[in-house]
């Protein structure tokens, strides 16, 4: 009897941290997380700043892990009646009444504050505040917004942006250009990147009352037109790092073939005007980041 009352007790636990993975988004705030590390290791002079460079990152990817959990868990409180409508979304633990809306946030507060005083005391308080704002717009502001008008995606590109602001902030307060370039590209890569999300779940977005795309019938020309025009905006800002010497290159050349590919494949989304197709421009941004953010490090090293 007690070995069966322990292995009960051992799923209850293991059930519980897999609905908080799925309550902070674990896979979307890595991949925000690792932005924003990166943004800090390419601050200048960021080796010598401090005495224990590994831990300093390790501190930065957890308090930045921690806000972007708290962003989440609000986003899944505040929208458990319309998670619990799509097929992708049905399975979240408030949505699905595995958790409390009152559980999910005390762990956003608790969460989003730790995470702030992290960056805030080992770091500095511009990077603290901008953490802060990131997770005020998306919780707040955007999240309201994805049922008003398709301007919630231009809202939200300001705290899907701000990560790499607030990596940089952590290792230069004064925000020099780098870290400005670096908002920039992560800003207008997020437009063919979430349109391409929502072209794949336009029905179940449909059915949420989310109103994501740039054009009112949904997946139309005038949207794939739009993925193309922001995929060529990340040309000339590609070209910025080098102007400014903040990459080789070696790197300039792997920014512009990464950036000529996004185009193309928003192109051919144009052209073919099919799901496979903006599923292509999806995968291909999630390459996209990693291998602007390596290329520019590659040449810091």
């Amino acid at each position: 009897m007690k070995s069966d009352n322990n292995s009960s007790s051992s799923l209850n636990i293991a059930g519980k941290i897999k609905d908080y993975l799925k309550l902070i988004k674990l896979s979307l705030s890595i991949m925000v997380v690792f932005s924003s590390v990166l943004a800090y290791l390419l601050v200048p002079g960021i080796e010598e700043k401090y005495e224990n460079p590994l831990r300093m990152t390790i501190l930065l990817a957890i308090g930045g892990l921690l806000v972007t959990g708290s962003a989440n868990a609000i986003n899944q409180a505040v929208e458990k009646d319309t998670d619990a409508l799509m097929k992708r979304t049905s399975s979240r633990p408030v949505a699905a009444g595995r958790m409390s809306v009152t559980e999910a946030w005390v762990f956003a507060i608790a969460a989003g504050a730790v995470g702030i005083f992290i960056l805030g005391y080992y770091f500095n308080w511009t990077a603290a505040a901008l953490a802060a704002l990131s997770l005020f717009l998306y919780a707040f502001v955007y999240t309201p917004l994805k049922k008003v008008n398709a301007i919630a995606v231009l809202v939200g590109a300001f705290p899907g942006a701000l990560p790499c602001l607030i990596g940089w902030a952590a290792g230069d307060e004064t925000l020099g250009i780098g870290g400005w370039v670096l908002f920039g590209i992560q800003f207008l890569w997020q437009f063919p990147h979430f349109w391409a999300i929502c072209w794949i779940a336009y029905k179940d977005y449909s059915i949420a009352g989310f109103k994501l795309l740039p054009s009112e019938k949904g997946p139309t020309k005038f949207t794939a037109l739009q993925t193309v025009i922001y995929s060529m905006l990340l040309l000339p800002i590609g070209v910025v790092p080098y102007l400014i010497g903040m990459s080789g290159l070696v790197s300039l050349f792997i920014v512009a073939a990464a950036n000529l590919f996004m185009v193309w494949q928003c192109v051919r989304l144009y052209r073919e005007m099919e799901v496979k197709a903006a599923r292509r421009v999806m995968f291909s941004s999630y390459i996209y980041l990693p291998v602007i953010l390596f290329a520019l490090l590659g040449d810091k090293l």
